[in-house]
């Protein structure tokens, strides 16, 4: 199977259609989640930062990101495993407190087999410069559905 096309032999995923996957998440819509890449073994997703998002100092709540690494990882795994895919499980590091104005979260598939990949995730803060810094960083492993 080729990056991108589908686990049961349908159309093949693009950016369109996993966009609509991704809006389909309730979860996602309420923190204004998007997904403006995906493909080639990668995915990445972006938030921006709102004040519902902060915690009791002003960054950006661990929760969030946490999200962004476990959904980055997971498309990242869909476009070589395909749509019928669960997160098996993934850690997150966070380096230093996310202040900004957006989230960015960029994952690759390090490596895959036919029924599980695992993923890198480096999860940035850019502030109104558009300047990036790295704020957190996760492994996950995704698995078939099936």
């Amino acid at each position: 199977m080729g990056a991108g096309h589908s686990a049961e032999g349908g159309p093949p995923l693009d950016l369109r259609t996993a966009s609509k996957t991704l809006e389909a998440q309730p979860f996602s819509v309420l923190l204004g989640a998007r997904l403006t890449a995906f493909g080639d073994g990668g995915a990445t997703i972006e938030v921006d930062v709102r004040e519902e998002l902060r915690q009791q100092n002003g960054f950006v709540h661990g929760g969030v990101l946490a999200y962004l690494a476990d959904n980055a990882v997971t498309f990242a795994a869909g476009t070589v495993l395909g749509p019928a895919i669960l997160t098996a499980g993934f850690a997150v590091t966070y380096v230093r407190p996310a202040s900004g104005v957006l989230l960015r979260a960029r994952a690759t598939v390090l490596t895959s087999t036919r029924s599980q990949a695992v993923c890198s995730c480096e999860i940035a803060a850019l502030d109104e410069s558009g300047v990036e810094r790295i704020c957190a960083t996760a492994q996950g492993t995704v698995r078939r559905a099936q």
